[in-house]
């Protein structure tokens, strides 16, 4: 099983994340994680934070010359603010200098669709300061790190994910339009949006461009693919361990994350139910699916086929138009606080959802194979596939499957 915690304040010194029960023998590398963290900075709409945080990482245990030792992985990200902010964020009892002392003003205008009020309430505070500092989306630097250590968990197993921008606001990718692989990541992050289809990359930019205009913000739908997943990760026999349903709770924990769906998703709900599932076809290479409406899972189990997951975002609530609050010393009506934000943050959602899954499905790869070393797990992955009877293998979805099989009659 695989265990992951993250630790650490939007302006803190640092972000601690640790994994606990990845086996030995997987490649660990600072500049691929580095990587991954720079992805997560991308896309056009982006605050100004973006622009100087460095990220600074150190991987602190668990790891050996480029490889995992099966004991915890330990890592550390630095805040590249921290200076400014020793003081406001310190851990220990200090005064406020002059310099300090308007940074760290208690922030007693909660923002609307933020955790300040309800976390406020919940932790006794008067303040939002102490709340916002961890519900910051600058946690999710962290998720991302652990993210690039399962990915490459994930890769030598021949399992490869990617993630691209679906819509931004009203701006979507049309139906039917190519789907990206892994082998188009660059590309990807090459694109403003982090979208597969320049026309409506384009368009989205025109989007955003508006939006900032306005002073407001925007949201979008993000989606993740997994190629080379084998048919049982997860199980149909409890409700927790339902690959489906662990996806969409690591992605509903994203910030600003409101909906989920696999495969077809919401668009089955409007189909009949003769247009809705993924009929099995005979081929001479084993079953065959004619279409992967279901997104790669059914019964709560991985089938084999490409992973498809969707996660909706909304707009970020932090809008330089300020929104109407109470101003919880005075108990008057004012503005909520505006600190520094992004106009859209869809492009980075993306990069994030892809580390989530990736760490879901390495943890749901753990769970059926075990191995307290990579060599292990994937023996257990070969001898699996192996033992599957030949009149059950399965081939991946193939809409030219579904016509040669027709066309034999």
């Amino acid at each position: 099983m695989l265990r992951v915690l993250t630790a650490g304040e939007s302006h803190g010194p640092e972000l601690i994340a640790v994994m606990e029960g990845l086996p030995s023998g997987v490649p660990v590398s600072s500049e691929a994680i580095q990587a991954d963290l720079a992805r997560r900075k991308l896309g056009y709409g982006r605050g100004s934070r973006m622009k100087f945080e460095q990220d600074e990482l150190t991987l602190s245990g668990g790891v050996r010359h480029g490889k995992s030792l099966g004991s915890p992985i330990a890592l550390r990200i630095g805040n590249t603010e921290w200076p400014k902010w020793i003081e406001v964020m310190n851990p220990e009892p200090v005064e406020l200098t002059d310099r300090s002392r308007g940074r760290g003003a208690p922030l007693t205008r909660p923002r609307p669709g933020h955790a300040d009020l309800v976390g406020m309430q919940k932790y006794d505070f008067d303040e939002a300061r102490p709340i916002l500092e961890r519900a910051s989306a600058r946690e999710t630097a962290a998720r991302v790190a652990l993210g690039a250590i399962a990915r490459s968990f994930l890769g030598e197993l021949g399992i490869r994910l990617v993630s691209h921008t679906l819509s931004i606001g009203p701006v979507r990718v049309p139906e039917g339009s190519a789907l990206p692989t892994p082998d188009d990541v660059d590309a990807l992050d090459a694109d403003p949006l982090r979208c597969f289809d320049a026309a409506t990359s384009a368009l989205m930019v025109a989007e955003v461009d508006d939006a900032k205009k306005d002073g407001d913000t925007l949201g979008g739908i993000v989606e993740v693919l997994a190629y080379g997943l084998p048919p049982g990760l997860g199980s149909h026999v409890h409700w927790d361990r339902r690959l489906d349903a662990r996806l969409a709770q690591a992605l509903m924990s994203i910030q600003a994350i409101k909906g989920v769906e696999v495969g077809d998703g919401f668009e089955t709900t409007r189909r009949r139910g003769s247009a809705a599932h993924d009929e099995l076809f005979a081929t001479v290479d084993g079953i065959s699916r004619g279409s992967d409406r279901a997104g790669g899972t059914e019964g709560g189990m991985s089938t084999g086929t490409v992973l498809r997951v969707r996660a909706g975002m909304k707009p970020i609530a932090t809008v330089p138009h300020a929104l109407r609050t109470i101003d919880v010393a005075s108990g008057e009506d004012a503005t909520a606080h505006h600190q520094r934000s992004d106009v859209c943050a869809v492009p980075a959602a993306g990069v994030v959802a892809e580390a989530m899954v990736a760490v879901e499905l390495a943890n749901a790869v753990l769970e059926k194979f075990g191995g307290d070393s990579i060599r292990e797990t994937r023996r257990n992955l070969e001898g699996y596939l192996e033992g599957i009877p030949a009149e059950l293998r399965t081939t991946p979805a193939s809409e030219a499957a579904l016509i040669a099989h027709d066309e034999r009659g």
